[in-house]
């Protein structure tokens, strides 16, 4: 004879896997790359630590990896959510001729310490702002290149320092608003006991993204400052990030010097793997729209 099932048991098996799901659909709802710190282990990587006050009376600590060319233009790359600076590690591990590759642990993710969510677009970028030269220094300006969460945080750096940035390029980035929704997995994550069952990057991408749509809105008076090229890529495919975010950039950046579309009909929201050749040109246009010097041998192919 089977013996009866505990009414407790049951709720607690129930309950175990809805955080499974609830996990799995969070993940779904951020983007996927590395999630721990870049090893550079085999790499020629160059690691330093910024020290930056992005709150009152508190210091976070923001690990940068360097490979490439020291005294060359910068070419920063920000991931999105969840993620670390080892979304970029292909990238690092062949840096493009004539630049240099940096990738940052944003605050929240990788090795960045403290390991709690920091929300606000204006605060991430405040995090990069150590990695700009001062306006008036001679020589180009660095490329920020974003992905999905980073497509907005460096429109927002653009946005707030526009004489210290060369260009932009964000791929697959949501900076509509209007096309943001919070998916009811993502409160019930946010809230005990469920998310202190969650793993750390993701507890910390789930509070990024459920006040996205007001820090978007936030953004939306400030993108006619940015002044230097974009160079935009997306998917017609992507199921994270709606195409639709085209349309906006488009008529958003009114003061941009240039802006430049690059549609793939197939990637989805993954471009930095999927057609990582590509943003290898979309870099390298960048780089020339912003008039940065940059060598023949550049690493990137057409797609085929």
């Amino acid at each position: 004879m089977t013996p009866p099932r505990s009414p407790v048991a049951g709720f607690v098996r129930r309950f175990v896997t809805g955080v499974a799901i609830l996990a799995a659909a969070l993940s779904a709802a951020g983007c996927a790359g590395g999630r721990g710190g870049l090893n550079d282990e085999g790499l020629a990587i160059r690691r330093q630590t910024l020290r930056v006050e992005l709150e009152p009376d508190r210091l976070w600590s923001i690990p940068v990896y360097r490979a490439g060319e020291p005294s060359a233009p910068d070419v920063i790359f920000v991931h999105g959510t969840p993620g670390s600076a080892a979304a970029w590690r292909r990238y690092l591990a062949r840096p493009i001729d004539g630049l240099e590759m940096v990738a940052i642990d944003r605050p929240g993710f990788g090795q960045s310490t403290p390991r709690r969510a920091l929300p606000s677009l204006a605060e991430q970028a405040r995090a990069i702002e150590p990695l700009l030269p001062d306006a008036d220094s001679p020589g180009p300006k660095p490329i920020l290149v974003g992905h999905s969460l980073g497509g907005p945080i460096v429109a927002r750096v653009a946005a707030q320092w526009p004489g210290r940035v060369g260009a932009l390029v964000i791929i697959a980035g949501s900076l509509d608003p209007a096309l943001e929704r919070v998916l009811f997995v993502q409160r019930l994550g946010a809230m005990f006991p469920v998310s202190s069952l969650l793993p750390s990057h993701l507890r910390v991408a789930n509070r990024e993204l459920i006040p996205l749509k007001r820090e978007l809105t936030d953004l939306a008076g400030a993108l006619g400052r940015v002044t230097c090229p974009v160079v935009i890529v997306h998917a017609r495919d992507d199921r994270l990030v709606p195409y639709a975010n085209v349309a906006y950039m488009l008529g958003a950046f009114t003061n941009a010097a240039a802006v430049e579309v690059m549609t793939f009909d197939a990637g989805d929201h993954f471009l930095p793997w999927n057609h990582e050749a590509s943003v290898r040109e979309a870099i390298l246009r960048a780089a020339s729209l912003a008039q940065a010097p940059v060598g023949a041998g550049d690493g990137a192919s057409s797609d085929p």
